[in-house]
């Protein structure tokens, strides 16, 4: 289905038709279309290879329909695969397609995602509906199954090419009705409409909604209500938003702890299918609000006062505030807050890093004190678009001495949109629409770690109180102290010793990923299931560059030949070969004598090379057009390395020539000789046929038996035999041609010298 049918389609689908004449209270709704330009899909092997879409969804929409575009080549090679493509509100998905471990104390957020499978046909359109779905940012990740880690070269081999491209339809309605607070609003439903949709605004330090739905009346039964009603937007398929079923009575309510602040929620009203008469009703809600117990604006401004006059008190990394008498004049201020206060705020300061880097310090220094009538609440503001693609990582570290007593407890939150005011040992931290994740300390377990990988852009609470057993009033005059430690990193500890954490970008969305070697993986490059040990990592190193040294007897050969300039672009490429592997290994056996992007330009440079030398060495050329093709031909490799070191052409290129220069001479010089050059068959059966052979298989391995996992077995055989061949193809030394000696070399003396330019002796 091409992308104008599949507009018209869906645009005759999601039309409504406008409201008839004086149907005011009717809904109005329009539509809306969202595309992304499609990309090609690659085999997973980590998260960098998922290619990740970014939709925003607009407020008020009552539905969203995914249209997800799939096609493949029509080629032999292109198999059956199935695309994975995940879904998340607020964040990009953390997904986990091969089963690795995610590191200890790491908290998933939920995903979830749907599979396109080709059978025979070469495209795949597959269609999703989210019902009243939230508004804001949504993620896409497509992928193809696991990698299958073949070593593929850039312009020999092609692989199949499975596009996808995702596009939204949204609809939405418009003049929304919106209830005031404490106002009640009346309401009827006339079939066939059957649904009613409102808004409410949910106000900072809101602590609980109560919404109720009263005299409700039906034509067909006055004292039942048949209506169900709803709060709350979807996040995925199978998220519901917090419903209360009135049926059987005319006055119900549903109440909601801990409402997501300052933001809109839509209230919906229904009435069965089955019902063939008007209902009306009456909807009110209230919103009690809580007394923030935090420091008040003059005391902030005489610790500020304070701060100017005691000129020790810095900011550093280990803590926000180094000065000791004032840090005691903010706890003492902060421990007489109001009793009608149901949290005490603690400000915080963000200090932005770097990208996707945001440490929060408290004002008041590490230590946090925890009391048992109110919770402590810290903001940790998440509400950047940047701030979604790192990881969350949340320390929290008891002051054993400041908690005496063994029944007590410190119970924590982290939540976002809004926390949680109400704690206890068995609730699971959830606010009103979000599962929060708890921490639980006392004197037997002083600590708590989290890390929440790409955690939704939004304001994050730490909400913190201290659990005393029923009576204790000892316990209930404790202040223990805890120590926070709350910042967003790009990737947790850096992906460790065998990971490297990198920066991505997709449609000016910038995330992080680790990428592993050495064998580990997961997320943050944790699971060692599959990791080389040292000792593995030691024999690939020396492998790879031992390998090198079969060099060694080509450039004794060359020598031996009176071949220089082959034999020091044999020890060029030796060299660098050498120290390009060592520097290229992952883990601890590596040793890099320059910087990576050198040695490797190095590397592939003198492989190829050694191998033009060695075939324009091989057609016997005389001096002068010999040395210029040498030179020539190294500069305009040199300058297509630089453009693309890994193309095909690069090295294919300089071979075919080479070959054509050496076929003419040899087709030249047996045609003049009227015999087969080279003429001599112990030539041909003791060295060229082996050494071609060796070229060949080692053209083999490299092109068909190359992988990742035996990378380190077959390119060290590929160094043996290329190194191997180049001895057996270089040609014998002329005959006319005296073995060498280095004084000779260096000065003539009083000796016929002989000058190859001209051909000429000359006395010196």
């Amino acid at each position: 289905m091409d992308h104008p049918a599949v507009l018209l389609v869906f645009l005759g689908l999601l039309w409504a038709p406008p409201p008839a004449a004086g149907s005011s209270k009717d809904p109005v709704t329009v539509s809306e279309f969202y595309s992304q330009i499609p990309q090609r899909l690659s085999f997973y092997n980590w998260y960098g290879n998922a290619r990740l879409f970014r939709f925003r969804v607009p407020s008020d929409a009552v539905l969203l329909r995914w249209i997800l575009q799939a096609s493949r080549e029509n080629r032999p090679e292109c198999q059956h695969a199935e695309i994975t493509v995940h879904f998340r509100y607020g964040a990009p998905p953390v997904i986990n397609p091969l089963g690795y471990n995610f590191a200890p104390n790491t908290s998933v957020p939920y995903s979830f995602n749907r599979t396109m499978v080709f059978t025979k046909s070469l495209q795949n359109n597959t269609f999703l509906n989210i019902s009243n779905p939230a508004p804001g940012d949504w993620f896409i990740a497509a992928h193809l199954p696991k990698d299958p880690e073949k070593i593929e070269i850039q312009g020999f081999t092609k692989s199949c090419a499975y596009i996808f491209q995702p596009e939204l339809f949204v609809l939405r309605e418009v003049n929304i009705p919106i209830l005031q607070m404490d106002s009640p609003l009346r309401y009827s439903l006339t079939p066939p409409r059957s649904l009613a949709r409102f808004k409410i605004f949910i106000p900072e330090y809101t602590q609980e909604l109560v919404l109720r739905l009263e005299t409700c009346t039906s034509d067909e039964s006055p004292t039942l209500c048949p209506l169900k009603v709803a709060v709350g937007s979807a996040e995925h398929p199978q998220s519901f938003p917090r419903t209360a079923n009135c049926s059987g009575s005319t006055n119900c309510s549903l109440s909601l702890s801990s409402p997501p602040w300052e933001r809109w929620l839509s209230v919906l009203v229904e009435s069965p299918p089955w019902l063939n008469s008007s209902v009306s009703f009456q909807l009110s809600y209230s919103v009690p609000v809580c007394t923030p117990g935090t420091i008040a604006s003059r005391s902030i401004f005489t610790f500020l006062n304070a701060l100017n006059i005691t000129g020790n008190s810095t900011l550093s990394r280990n803590g926000p505030l180094a000065a000791g008498n004032v840090s005691s004049a903010w706890g003492a201020r902060s421990a007489n807050l109001s009793s009608g206060s149901c949290l005490r705020s603690y400000p915080v300061i963000r200090e932005e890093l770097d990208l996707v880097s945001v440490r929060f310090q408290s004002v008041n220094g590490p230590f946090v004190p925890v009391v048992a009538p109110s919770p402590t609440v810290m903001l940790l503001s998440l509400d950047s678009d940047m701030d979604s693609g790192g990881t969350l990582v949340v320390n929290l570290r008891l002051n054993k001495t400041t908690l005496n007593n063994e029944t007590a407890a410190v119970m924590a939150c982290l939540s976002a949109a809004a926390p949680v005011l109400t704690l206890n040992s068995s609730q699971n931290c959830a606010t009103a629409f979000f599962d929060g994740y708890a921490f639980k300390m006392n004197g037997s377990l002083t600590s708590g770690t989290r890390y929440v990988p790409y955690p939704e852009a939004d304001k994050w609470y730490l909400s913190l109180q201290l659990l005393c057993p029923r009576g204790d009033s000892e316990c209930q005059q404790l202040t223990a102290r805890v120590m926070v430690s709350a910042y967003l990193s790009p990737c947790l500890d850096d992906c460790g010793t065998y990971g490297e954490c990198r920066l991505l970008r997709r449609n000016g969305y910038l995330y992080t990923a680790c990428s592993c070697k050495a064998g580990w993986a997961g997320w943050s490059c944790t699971d060692d299931r599959n990791a080389i040990s040292s000792g593995q990592q030691l024999l690939a190193t020396l492998l790879l560059t031992l390998s090198n040294l079969m060099f060694v007897p080509t450039i004794a050969v060359a020598l031996s030949h009176s071949f220089f300039v082959e034999a020091a672009v044999y020890v060029y490429t030796m060299f660098f070969s050498t120290f390009y592997h060592a520097c290229d290994q992952p883990g601890v056996a590596v040793m890099c004598i320059m910087e990576y992007d050198t040695l490797q330009y190095c590397d592939f440079f003198g492989s190829v090379v050694a191998i033009w030398v060695t075939i324009l060495c091989m057609a016997r050329l005389k001096t002068v057009p010999k040395y210029v093709l040498f030179m020539s031909g190294t500069l305009f490799i040199a300058m297509s390395m630089q453009l693309d070191r890994r193309g095909m052409w690069n090295m294919m290129g300089p071979c075919l020539f080479a070959i054509i220069v050496l076929v003419i001479a040899w087709t030249y010089r047996g045609v003049r000789r009227r015999h087969c050059y080279p003429p001599s068959w112990r030539r041909w059966v003791f060295f060229l046929v082996p050494g071609v052979s060796l070229a060949v298989i080692a053209i083999a391995i490299y092109v068909f038996a190359e992988t990742q996992s035996n990378y380190y077995y077959t390119h060290s055989l590929w160094h043996i035999l290329v190194a191997g061949s180049v001895a057996f193809l270089l040609p014998p030394r002329e005959k006319k041609q005296k073995s060498w000696d280095w004084r000779s070399m260096l000065d003539c003396g009083y000796k016929m010298c002989k000058d190859d330019r001209e051909e000429l002796y000359a006395v010196t």
